[in-house]
């Protein structure tokens, strides 16, 4: 029974790993996009600085170094944030 939860969640896995291949396609065009990045971004409500650098294509890292203000684990829906 192990082995068919763990063929499932293998599955469910590849299934996952195809919709990661999707964001790497749309991570392929952020090389042209970058170019387009916005000044800056407003936090929205359940935004994490992970999903704003997936939706923004800019690394947490710089992200964080362009606003040491910011607390990671709180961000404020409203909040401008800047991203270059």
């Amino acid at each position: 029974m192990i082995v068919v939860v763990a063929t499932t969640l293998g599955g469910g896995g590849g299934g996952g790993s195809s919709t990661s291949g999707s964001k790497h396609q749309s991570h392929s065009s952020s090389g042209s996009h970058a170019t387009h990045t916005p000044k800056s971004y407003v936090v929205q409500s359940g935004d994490t600085l992970t999903s704003i650098a997936h939706e923004t294509h800019v690394p947490v890292a710089t992200i964080l170094k362009l606003n040491p203000g910011v607390d990671p684990q709180i961000l404020i829906a409203g909040e401008k944030l800047r991203l270059r």
